[in-house]
């Protein structure tokens, strides 16, 4: 059985207005609006080595450039660092206010600095804001050989987080970033929007930090390196950095009329520039793409007869959320369609696959899910059985 259904009417009346077809298959038809497909100017110009800009919501790409080429992130690996620190307190195995002993090695690291103090005891917390808000090198070094025992020992759990979140192209030596003349970590710029997701979908309690403007520690007081969340009222995150081999780069995320954005640029020329190049993705992505909702959780799409079963009708539907990227303006020119077969037997398990819906926009497909049975329906008695078998005999001969 095939169903053709618009978005539009999907959400609105789709559970009132069904029509019953010749062989008492449900079928629900709403005509299609025929809407200008949208004319979205070309990206703008990007001065960096490599960058991506991407839907957080949904993963969708809207603009790349050597978005795969691995790269020396700078201080961006501490993106990395700090992701850890925060999967090891939701796992517990460590607490913000745990103490941490600051060995020689983390006091003597150069670069940008939280300040700590050789052999003192800084808290979890902390050190969280010294490696999210300052940048610190010995602030990463110190949580790092807490977690793990050594800062080579950290790497390792580095490189094996990055495998399980996919980072195809990325690899640690240390967990700060800090460049030297034999070896630095690599990372893509597609790797560092998808670790950078990760850290807003999965660790939201403590993301609030990437927005912190200045944090002080040891009487110095430090602003945040991000001058977007100086200049924009819609950043609130992530992470800058700078070593001579990786130029200046910069993570970014904003939030705008419901939708995130990630911006990621590496290899710019200076901490302006960063900062430019990033306003300009951020600017393109918000005024010409929105993310929306296709389906709510556990929304039912249609009813549709079932045979041979303890109840007559089946209510099918769409587990989870689901959100597309679209043209801004252009949601009510899509298109489901929904594919199931054309008679369906009990019994049936609730959850079970039925079918598929697909949901295109000017042709081009930008959705594919399963659509499952909402509920079970046991095998109906003796009499209801035969009397469908009647049913359909008689359906297949007329």
């Amino acid at each position: 059985m095939h169903f053709l259904i618009t978005v539009t009417s999907l959400f609105s009346t789709l559970s009132k207005k069904q029509l019953t077809s010749a062989i008492a298959i449900v079928a629900i038809l709403a005509p299609a609006i025929s809407l200008a497909q949208a004319i979205i100017p070309r990206a703008p110009e990007i001065n960096a080595t490599s960058y991506i800009l991407l839907d957080a919501a949904t993963g969708y790409v809207i603009v790349e450039e050597n978005a795969d080429e691995a790269l020396p992130p700078a201080s961006l690996t501490k993106i990395m660092t700090s992701y850890i620190a925060e999967e090891e307190i939701v796992n517990g195995n460590l607490s913000l206010d745990d103490m941490v002993h600051i060995s020689e090695k983390a006091w003597r690291m150069e670069g940008s600095k939280m300040f700590v103090e050789v052999n003192s005891e800084v808290r979890v917390e902390d050190l969280l804001r010294g490696i999210i808000i300052q940048s610190g090198n010995d602030a990463s070094v110190a949580i790092a050989e807490h977690i793990a025992g050594s800062e080579e020992a950290f790497a390792d759990m580095m490189n094996q987080y990055a495998e399980i979140l996919g980072l195809r192209n990325s690899y640690f030596m240390n967990a700060s970033g800090l460049d030297t003349e034999l070896y630095y970590n690599t990372m893509s710029a597609r790797d560092l929007a998808i670790l950078a997701q990760a850290t807003i979908i999965n660790h939201p309690q403590f993301y609030s930090i990437n927005a912190e403007r200045e944090f002080t520690y040891n009487g110095i007081r430090q602003s945040n390196r991000n001058t977007l969340l100086f200049r924009d009222r819609n950043v609130d995150g992530l992470k800058t950095g700078w070593t001579d081999a990786a130029g200046y780069c910069l993570v970014a995320s904003a939030v705008r009329d419901g939708m995130r954005l990630i911006s990621v640029v590496m290899g710019t020329e200076s901490e302006e520039a960063r900062a430019i190049e990033t306003q300009k993705l951020l600017t393109y992505g918000f005024r010409y793409y929105e993310t929306h909702k296709l389906y709510d959780e556990n929304q039912i799409l249609t009813n549709v007869p079932v045979w041979s079963g303890a109840q007559s009708e089946l209510a099918l539907g769409i587990q989870e959320e689901v959100y597309v990227t679209i043209p801004r303006g252009q949601s009510e020119a899509m298109e489901a369609t929904v594919d199931i077969d054309e008679t369906i037997h009990a019994p049936i398990e609730a959850g079970q696959v039925m079918g598929v819906v697909n949901v295109t926009l000017n042709g081009d497909s930008i959705y594919s899910g399963e659509v499952v049975a909402m509920q079970s329906i046991s095998e109906g008695g003796m009499f209801k059985r035969f009397s469908d078998w009647v049913t359909l005999l008689f359906a297949d001969l007329f």
